[in-house]
């Protein structure tokens, strides 16, 4: 008697307990007498499976942040350089990721941001004396990263001024010439260019320059073209190198906006780093007076000197370009939802992602490891060729990754990835190309040079 008084009480709660409106809404929807057929089938495991489905729905998922330092890099910074680190990730949030995609569709470079780089003052990063910050080759990999993890035209244009311009200047230059031209450089007052690169003579520079240099007396008379030229429309000086018509060696001089017989025309239709100001640099008996050679720039050796320094930078930029668009493409898979949940949650999208930060961190790891290299003064070519070939390359796998997870909306400039997609594209290609890269390292690892 007590277990039906039982029975009976325990249904009366649960009549009590059930909406039956909200019950007459659901059998409009699904066969009620099905689903607790179904439900009254499943074991404890699959009951608990359902159960915790029902409760999790509309509740707000607590899920890990958007950060491809997979490895904690970041932690092997001191206390000093994690706060620059950090000091120039707000910058470029703040003060360009806004305005990026407006600069970049356009093809034009947003001018009003160089007071607001001054004030970082972290041009001419490595560098001691002149007002720069004398700070570790480590350090300036870690600023090109984040630049480039926003937009790698900035990095470009900061590269060019700091690094290539700058940095041929620090280490070969006379002490006049570093004291005229590095402190405004470091400033941003004075814009610095690099003319290497010629129409019919990209990565193989070494053997090859068109551009001839004559001396007459205490000046140099210059001949040629050069391309590809970035910030060369808008800078002040222009590291111009040449070959000398005498001795056949590559020399390099510092150019003066206005000489008499140089011209400069911007290269338009460019599909990668739209923001970066490329020019095409006519020099027709430009003179250049003796005190503005670069005196301790003799042959091309001396000029491999500052490219192996940025090649190292360059492969950083690669590790930012990567970063930036991983990261774009795992927040939006958070948001983007079909099929009534976030398409992160889908096995595909995580096989993508995970493909995508394995180059990342392997990437991040090797420039890392690069610039301990550079740090302890043992960086050779290979080192910093090897370093760029693998990281560009690597790149261009993240950037269609992020794009392919994306679907139609990863070819639209809103999302940023087409721009780190088409932008790595450039990054694959200056500061030497793959094949070039290659035969450094090849030469390095078989003691035999493949060059022509």
């Amino acid at each position: 008697m007590s277990g039906t008084f039982t029975k009976l009480k325990n249904a009366y709660h649960l009549l009590k307990s059930i909406d039956f409106k909200m019950l007459a809404k659901l059998s409009e929807k699904v066969d009620l007498s099905q689903v607790m057929a179904s439900v009254a089938k499943m074991d404890d495991n699959q009951l608990n499976g359902l159960m915790k489905m029902l409760t999790s729905r509309g509740s707000k998922k607590k899920l890990p942040p958007v950060d491809g330092d997979f490895y904690d890099i970041s932690s092997r910074l001191n206390a000093e350089d994690r706060a620059l680190q950090l000091k120039v990730r707000a910058f470029m949030e703040k003060e360009i990721q806004p305005i990026v995609n407006e600069y970049w569709l356009k093809a034009e470079f947003p001018f009003e941001i160089i007071p607001k780089f001054r004030e970082l003052n972290i041009c001419g990063v490595t560098y001691d004396g002149y007002g720069c910050p004398n700070r570790s080759y480590l350090m300036e990999g870690i600023i090109a990263m984040e630049m480039a993890r926003v937009d790698a035209s900035i990095a470009t244009f900061f590269g060019v001024q700091s690094g290539l311009a700058m940095g041929a200047i620090y280490m070969l230059g006379s002490e006049s010439q570093k004291d005229e031209w590095l402190p405004g450089m470091q400033q941003l007052n004075t814009i610095g260019a690099f003319g290497l690169t010629e129409p019919e003579v990209g990565s193989g520079a070494a053997g090859g320059l068109t551009t001839t240099a004559k001396r007459e007396g205490d000046t140099w008379i210059l001949n040629g073209q050069k391309k590809w030229i970035g910030n060369a429309t808008f800078a002040d000086v222009i590291v111009i190198w040449a070959r000398d018509v005498d001795d056949n060696q590559v020399k390099g001089f510092l150019l003066r906006k206005g000489t008499p017989g140089l011209s400069v025309e911007k290269m338009h239709d460019k599909m990668a780093l739209r923001i970066v100001q490329n020019g095409l640099v006519t020099m027709k008996d430009c003179r250049v007076a003796e005190s503005d050679r670069l005196q301790r720039a003799n042959n091309f050796r001396d000029t491999s000197r500052v490219l192996r320094m940025t090649r190292a930078s360059v492969a950083w930029e690669a590790v930012g370009c990567a970063r930036g668009a991983y990261e774009n493409a795992l927040a939006y898979t958070r948001t983007r939802e079909q099929f009534g949940k976030p398409i992160a949650s889908f096995q595909l999208i995580q096989g993508h992602l995970v493909e995508m930060l394995s180059n990342l961190t392997a990437m991040q790891t090797m420039v890392y490891r690069l610039s301990e290299i550079q740090d302890d003064g043992g960086l050779k070519d290979e080192h910093a060729s090897l370093a760029k070939v693998f990281c560009t390359l690597r790149t261009r796998d993240v950037v269609r990754g992020a794009r392919e997870v994306m679907g139609g909306n990863g070819i639209l400039l809103e999302y940023n990835v087409a721009r780190f997609v088409a932008d790595a594209e450039a990054i694959y290609s200056y500061e030497g190309t793959k094949e070039i890269n290659s035969l450094i390292v090849g030469r390095a690892i078989t003691g035999y040079s493949a060059f022509v």
